[in-house]
């Protein structure tokens, strides 16, 4: 719960976010809190609409919709061009009747059920309403330019007020009247190419926004990983005995050149992600008999250190007189995770991991 933000704070909130906005002119005192007798406010959330039409600004400014349903009929209009038009400061004809067990999750920002018609709430009283130009006919795509000041608007507003992403919400999941609003095609975002509009992928991309400083803004297709890749070389500080049975982890450590940035730890992991690499691991075993077997996996781990998902092992196969192996390593390890490489004694006696040489490129992301 939150008082309105004030003209002034509004604006604030908006340029620190990077939006681009004008002010239609009156709109300080643009509102219908003294035809209705309601104060706007407090509010708990924004409201997110498509206007099914073009050039909408007259109609939700000056026209409204007939009798029934007057100006102002949204806060602000997303035009195509990704500029807001600042409409009203006060109460406006948007949200109509809310299911009240909508409202309630969106106070809670908690997740949004399904819509329960027989309480209600008006959600005029209580929500922004933002109306974004899209003729809502499935076929109207919203622009690159359009989608990226939706998200930062959604998202100068939740941080302006404290909220989560869970305080923006949809028409069409607060509506008891079937409302179908927003929906269509996306022309792309950030580097992600054309998608449907949906509301998860909205406070998705809201909550990635509010993770960073308002004036972050994020990486686009035009914009590639660094050509030079770090050089990682990494080795064993000492060697070790391979018990049989469980998979462990090669001990890496630091005393070998490394200069990778944040991507080696002096520890079993090699690689943090987001990143990219390829190079190999060398391994010589002594005691693994003639035809006995170590397996050699990358895995990789959450921050906690649990395993979220194994690479298929190569096999390294005893041979007399000590045994030798070079085994590739080519992969991408996404962000939130760190990769190490791990050894599987599959032998009846113990194993001498008498040496590992790490060396690798790698790439950030």
């Amino acid at each position: 719960m939150a008082d309105p933000a004030t003209p002034a704070r509004l604006r604030a909130a908006l340029k620190a976010e990077g939006v681009q906005f004008i002010e239609l002119e009156g709109w300080t005192t643009r509102g219908r809190d003294a035809a209705t007798g309601k104060i706007f406010g407090p509010v708990h959330g924004i409201l997110n609409h498509h206007t099914a039409g073009v050039d909408s600004l007259d109609v939700i400014a000056y026209r409204g919709v007939g009798a029934g349903l007057p100006p102002p009929l949204a806060h602000a209009l997303l035009r195509k061009d990704g500029v807001v038009v600042l409409v009203a400061d006060g109460r406006a004809n948007h949200a109509g009747l809310v299911a009240e067990n909508v409202f309630r999750a969106i106070v809670a920002e908690k997740p949004l059920p399904k819509q329960d018609a027989s309480r209600t709430v008006d959600g005029n009283d209580s929500l922004y309403g933002l109306e974004v130009e899209n003729r809502g006919d499935g076929e109207d795509v919203y622009t690159r330019a359009q989608y990226d000041s939706w998200v930062r608007f959604d998202t100068a507003l939740c941080r302006l007020h404290q909220w989560t992403e869970r305080s923006a919400a949809g028409h069409l999941e607060t509506s008891v009247e079937g409302k179908p609003d927003p929906s269509g095609p996306v022309a792309g975002y950030g580097r992600r190419g054309r998608f449907t509009f949906t509301m998860a992928q909205l406070r998705a991309d809201v909550r990635e926004r509010l993770a960073h400083q308002a004036n972050w803004r994020p990486p686009t297709t035009q914009e590639t990983p660094a050509m030079t890749p770090e050089y990682v070389n990494l080795g064993l500080a000492r060697c070790y005995q391979l018990a049989p049975g469980l998979w462990d982890d090669i001990e890496l450590t630091a005393e070998w050149s490394d200069e990778p940035d944040d991507h080696a730890l002096n520890s079993p992991t090699f690689v943090k992600g987001a990143a990219r690499f390829t190079g190999s691991v060398s391994l010589r075993f002594e005691g693994l008999a003639v035809g006995e077997v170590v397996q050699v996996r990358m895995s990789e781990h959450d921050d906690a250190g649990q395993v979220q998902h194994t690479h298929p092992p190569h096999e390294v196969i005893g041979t007399p007189g000590g045994t030798y192996s070079s085994v590739p390593l080519t992969k991408r390890v996404p962000a939130g995770r760190s990769m190490r490489v791990q050894l599987l004694n599959q032998g009846a006696d113990s194993v001498e991991v008498a040496s590992a040489v790490l060396t690798l490129l790698v790439w950030g992301e």
